[in-house]
């Protein structure tokens, strides 16, 4: 018996080692909970903060949280299948970290896989940073205590904004102006004649990036492919045409691009209220400060002088108009 009990206990370490310290859960799902906390566990409906990284085998990431610079905030849905990544969650408590690998044929089943997805796994990398579970709680309570919890969440990354854009600035000892609108540049290559008017159309070449250096956009084909951007194929690199103070960009554009004049390359420091705010747009966080290199290819003028535009919603991108 006892020899029996041993062959098991081997056996059983064997297939640990094989599955690298992993656990096995429903349909060939494996995951690995490296901080274990206490309290009540993830349930469908609770409303979480989830930090997450995706990748595949290859440690090629299709998406971080982490390089958004903000948690994902969500209400736990339905597995769409047995032992998919929510049914993972479920195991996890606030500030539990784990480890789920999922098999790309279970995940891709009812969706083409992606052509540039490679490896037998999607790899996913956890952390609860924060759990509000619905309990016994009615729906209006339940909602009420998540808009007073993210109320405070944007209040605090509202007020915590200009320190970032200072303790950035100084960290790269950058010697900025600053417009009364509260837009901050430099201009590194001055340019040639005047500069920009309302109504021209600047043609220009841009690099846009979070503070913590990730590039979220850009039109220069070098930069691009270093920051792994996604739709490479649709992407054009080529100079985009705005028409400038036409409310048609985000403000920091419309107002900084008006400092530039044809050949001029410049670094802007857009706070969040000349940019996406409290909305944020895509990887920029609600009150992210971004910063933009811009090239002013070329300039030209209008025909005839431009009449005053009516107000416009700002583009969710700089490169929404070309």
């Amino acid at each position: 018996m006892k020899k029996n009990l041993m062959f098991l206990g081997l056996a059983a370490l064997g297939l640990a080692s094989c599955n690298g310290g992993y656990k096995k859960g429903d349909n060939g799902m494996l995951y690995n909970i490296y901080t274990d906390k206490s309290g009540p566990k993830v349930k469908e409906g609770d409303f979480m903060l989830l930090n997450l990284v995706i990748k595949s085998d290859a440690d090629s990431v299709l998406l971080s949280t982490y390089e958004q610079g903000r948690p994902t905030p969500m209400l736990l849905p339905k597995p769409q299948f047995k032992g998919d990544v929510f049914d993972a969650i479920k195991l996890l408590a606030e500030g539990d970290s784990a480890t789920v690998k999922i098999s790309a044929d279970s995940i891709f089943k009812k969706t083409p896989k992606p052509p540039t997805f490679k490896g037998k796994y999607v790899i996913y990398d956890l952390k609860v940073v924060k759990l509000i579970p619905k309990g016994t709680m009615s729906e209006p309570v339940f909602q009420s205590t998540i808009q007073k919890y993210m109320k405070g969440l944007m209040d605090a990354q509202k007020d915590a904004e200009p320190a970032k854009i200072k303790q950035y600035i100084d960290s790269k000892k950058l010697n900025l102006n600053k417009t009364d609108s509260g837009l901050y540049y430099v201009i590194n290559k001055p340019g040639t004649g005047a500069n920009i008017a309302v109504g021209d159309t600047a043609v220009v070449n841009y690099t846009g990036s979070l503070l913590n250096g990730k590039v979220f956009d850009s039109n220069v084909k070098e930069v691009a492919e270093k920051a792994k951007l996604t739709n490479m194929a649709q992407r054009q690199f080529i100079p985009i045409h705005l028409v400038v103070g036409m409310k048609r960009v985000i403000q920091g554009w419309d107002e900084g691009l008006l400092l530039l004049n044809k050949g001029a390359k410049a670094t802007f420091v857009i706070p969040s209220k000349m940019a996406y705010g409290p909305q944020g747009y895509g990887p920029i966080g609600p009150f992210a400060p971004i910063t933009f290199d811009i090239e002013v290819v070329d300039v030209i003028h209008p025909k005839t002088p431009a009449a005053v535009a009516p107000a416009l919603p700002a583009a969710p991108a700089p490169t929404a108009k070309k």
